[in-house]
């Protein structure tokens, strides 16, 4: 095993802005053996995510950051090819913190083992992954949809965005999503089934949300932030519930992030606004997956991924997800 090389790309640098190649260090290692307790993992595709951006930053959040330094974190998918570990044999589909690199050495901590005969391997990282997850407890249980009540999701056409609707359409709402682009719109609507539409990049939102939603929004499934949660707040029901699930707006920013400006909207409407963190939920993905798989199989819900080949393409693939130019899941072949 040692004669393999394990590419890798570690963080260089707390990026301010944007992150860019400059952002990581390449490098080239031999591959390792595993020790007590070990396994080592061929990766075959990574998750890229926008919470990605958070772990390059320093300070207290729901995870520590990564370090300079370190292999740049990335949750993935690979096969076994070696192992010390006796919950794991050689063979075995995994799924876990991989990281941007080749191969992955070390205790195999919060993996699970993953089945390809029932899924595609990249379905594990979408529907059937923490992607699947987030949409999952996020909606369910932060946004308490009921049925018939009008959902409004932003970045509907993400692989967190469009997983959510769908839950939403399955459980009896009436679904609105926004997205970029007329060809986003038109999946949202003709392929997943959404009551309506509303294109931030053609079109001003506010006006989109009095004609998709005219008795207001029950559930506020907000993955932007900034200046869509601003309209979006103004347009609440009575006793809506915001879910803050993400914040792709902001997480850029070279100045202070820029709160809502309506939030007084919450007071009005006694309406309520709560942070969500996924890994809260860890004891009960199993069942989670479970009934997703079940929706899956009847058809009820769709799973798209946006698969770009190459390990040494991730700084600028990882980028596509802060200009929108992913469609569904982005997902890294390595």
């Amino acid at each position: 095993m040692t004669s393999q090389t394990n590419r890798q790309f570690l963080l260089a640098k707390r990026p301010v802005g944007a992150a860019t190649r400059e952002t990581f260090t390449y490098q080239e290692v031999p591959v390792g053996e595993p020790g007590a307790g070990q396994i080592l993992v061929k990766n075959q595709y990574l998750s890229l995510d926008p919470a990605m951006r958070g772990w390059m930053n320093e300070g207290k959040s729901y995870i520590p950051p990564v370090e300079i330094g370190e292999v740049m974190r990335a949750l993935g998918v690979g096969q076994v090819i070696a192992s010390n570990n006796p919950g794991f044999a050689v063979g075995d589909y995994v799924n876990g913190a991989l990281g941007v690199q080749d191969y992955f050495l070390g205790e195999p901590r919060g993996f699970y083992k993953v089945d390809p005969k029932l899924a595609p391997l990249p379905v594990y990282l979408s529907a059937l992954g923490m992607t699947g997850m987030t949409a999952y407890f996020a909606l369910l249980d932060v946004g308490a949809p009921k049925a018939g009540d009008t959902v409004v999701l932003s970045g509907a056409a993400g692989a967190v965005g469009s997983i959510a609707g769908q839950i939403a359409k399955i459980k009896g709402c009436r679904v609105v999503g926004i997205a970029g682009g007329a060809d986003k719109c038109k999946y949202l609507i003709d392929e997943l089934g959404f009551e309506g539409a509303i294109d931030y990049k053609h079109e001003d939102v506010l006006a989109g949300l009095k004609r998709e939603c005219p008795k207001g929004v029950d559930v506020y499934f907000d993955n932007v932030g900034g200046e869509i949660l601003d309209a979006v707040l103004s347009r609440l029901a009575p006793k809506a519930r915001v879910v803050i699930c993400g914040a792709i707006s902001q997480y850029n920013n070279k100045e202070a992030v820029k709160g809502p400006a309506n939030y007084l909207s919450l007071l009005v409407n006694r309406a309520r606004m709560e942070g969500f963190v996924v890994m809260d939920y860890a004891a009960q993905y199993a069942s989670a997956a479970q009934e997703m798989a079940g929706w899956m199989a009847k058809g009820q819900l769709k799973s798209k991924e946006d698969i770009v080949e190459g390990l040494q393409t991730f700084p600028e693939t990882l980028m596509k997800l802060f200009s929108g130019e992913n469609f569904g899941k982005l997902v890294l072949k390595v």
